[in-house]
């Protein structure tokens, strides 16, 4: 369902032969939107603003939506919704599927490339973040028809799984009866060993060669150590009801035959060149280089990106692609899209996005770690929230936290306040979904039927009739923009006018068709709030 401001839009358009650009009026006596296009046209014409604004509201044909177009100010043309479009396009939401956010005009295969925690470790904080936000993005961009893929680039491969071997050689381990704990005590044990022992860290360096000939003794041991770590993701996935599963796996392992290909493919085209030993690649207007393969010969982070890219563009058919990693790595990903943009690994038509975000913070405001130091795990973050409500009130806490403010900003993390049934929190969106639930179920308690909006004579309600009507622009919105405080900032208006409506409109005490239409102004609201909840990977609940 095309939303009303797209319609309206188009035919401004049409006449203006440039984009409106509506915005949202700024003051309710300004009516529903506002464009300034006569300005704009008036400037490159040369011509008087109000001029132009008269000749366009006197072509195009709004009647069927719009009360008449209004002229202020030097030539802003104010436009007011009809009631009876807006209670049309609100109960096409009730009728409709997908709370009418119809499908992408042009659909797109999209990698999203997030969570990716490493072997034998527990997922920290710095996992928080990137697996709420990519689990927010596959949701949003599947809801509107959009084929997503996703890939959770675990860490399994490199230098540090010699040692892991190792150890577990020397302790004598069943590495397949370890939970994701011990698997990290394991590490830590193998690491001080490392420093501790030439000789221990020689037999590591050769572990890693027998690794990556395929020894038959390494490689069973390295998969136990994957199985494992897979099994602690999984389980906090679980409880983050976050999408992913073993089906979206892509650990780095995997483009490791294809290292070697892609450095020699880069070289030969004169692409990469040598540098001091290494193969690095300058791109354009950089004076640092993109180091493909090192001194000592081994193969880097940007090396098995690019190796990533052409799978995904390649084998995938993905034509955009995602990364939901921390804001520090956004030099990186300018090197990585640069390079793969000079060797076509990344076609006209594909685009590569890195979407960077903050840390999450103490209530001191320093980074969030343990007295120690060190990374807090995600589990505990969890643990501490669920202290203070039910796990599905935590988790929306947590989720809406990390996605109402922009994802480049910090936030710190006080759970008490996050938890909050009142204010800008996921809680409160939860809350109104139950209020309206009740409404509903006390309606069908008492036999009371219902089937579309027919009246909207209250201020309050065809405010919220007007923010139902801009659900379906505000999820496309986020499709494209990737902010995803738009749709939080969306949920947080809508519930709010809604409770401005139930507080002066009478519901279940009106009668008659009042009570029907506003009966079905409620299920309206609650179908996007759920929705819309939803799309955020938070439970919409009936009872609080």
């Amino acid at each position: 369902m095309s939303s009303l401001a797209a319609i309206i839009s188009a035919r401004l358009e049409e006449v203006a032969g440039t984009d409106p650009e509506l915005r949202p009026a700024t003051k309710p006596q300004f009516g529903h939107y506002q464009t300034s296009v006569a300005l704009r046209l008036a400037k490159a014409e040369g011509a008087q603003p109000r001029a132009i604004a008269e000749r366009l509201v006197s072509s195009v044909r709004l009647d069927d939506l719009c009360e008449p177009l209004e002229i202020a100010g030097p030539g802003f043309i104010n436009i007011r919704i009809k009631a009876s479009a807006l209670a049309d396009a609100a109960n096409q939401l009730l009728a409709g599927e997908n709370a009418g956010l119809g499908q992408a005009s042009s659909p797109r295969r999209v990698i999203v490339d997030y969570s990716s925690p490493n072997v034998a470790k527990q997922m920290h904080v710095g996992h928080l973040r990137s697996t709420i936000i990519g689990d927010c993005f596959t949701r949003v961009l599947r809801a509107i028809g959009h084929t997503v893929i996703p890939q959770n680039h675990v860490g399994d491969w490199g230098r540090q799984f010699g040692m892991l071997v190792e150890q577990i050689i020397a302790e004598g381990l069943d590495a397949s009866s370890l939970d994701l704990a011990e698997a990290e005590a394991l590490y830590q044990r193998a690491n001080q060993h490392l420093k501790d022992s030439e000789e221990f860290a020689e037999r590591a360096r050769q572990r890693v060669v027998a690794l990556q000939a395929g020894d038959e003794q390494t490689r069973a041991i390295w998969q136990q150590l994957i199985d494992v770590s897979l099994a602690g993701f999984n389980a906090t996935y679980q409880r983050m009801n976050v999408l992913l599963s073993d089906d979206d796996l892509a650990g780095e392992s995997i483009y490791n035959d294809d290292l070697p290909v892609v450095a020699a493919d880069l070289e030969s085209r004169g692409i990469a060149v040598m540098d001091n030993g290494a193969l690095v690649v300058f791109p354009a207007g950089s004076d640092t280089p993109a180091i493909i393969r090192n001194s000592q010969g081994g193969f880097g982070y940007t090396c098995t990106d690019l190796a990533a890219i052409r799978y995904r563009t390649g084998k995938l058919g993905a034509n955009r692609l995602i990364y939901v990693v921390g804001a520090p790595q956004s030099f990186h990903f300018e090197q990585v899209f640069a390079v793969a943009r000079e060797a076509g690994y990344l076609l006209d038509g594909v685009t590569a996005e890195h979407v960077g975000f903050g840390q999450v913070l103490g209530a001191d405001g320093k980074k969030f770690s343990t007295r120690e130091g060190t990374a807090v795990t995600l589990n505990s973050l969890l643990d501490e929230a669920g202290l203070h409500a039910a796990p599905a009130v935590a988790l929306a806490a947590i989720k809406y936290a990390d996605l109402s403010s922009g994802l480049q900003k910090d936030y710190v993390f006080d759970a008490e306040r996050m938890v909050a049934t009142t204010g800008d929190t996921g809680p409160y969106l939860q809350y109104a979904h139950a209020r309206i639930d009740g409404i509903l179920r006390k309606a069908a308690t008492d036999g009371v039927e219902f089937s579309e909006i027919t009246q909207l004579g209250e201020t309050v309600e065809l405010n919220v009739a007007l923010l139902l009507s801009r659900f379906s622009q505000t999820v496309y919105a986020v499709a494209e923009t990737l902010q995803p405080h738009r749709l939080c900032t969306y949920l947080y208006e809508l519930a709010q006018a809604f409770s401005v409506f139930y507080e002066n409109c009478p519901v279940l005490r009106s009668e008659g068709e009042l009570r029907s239409s506003r009966l079905a102004l409620c299920r309206a609201t609650q179908l996007v709030l759920a929705k819309g909840l939803y799309l955020l990977g938070i439970e919409a609940l009936t009872h609080m």
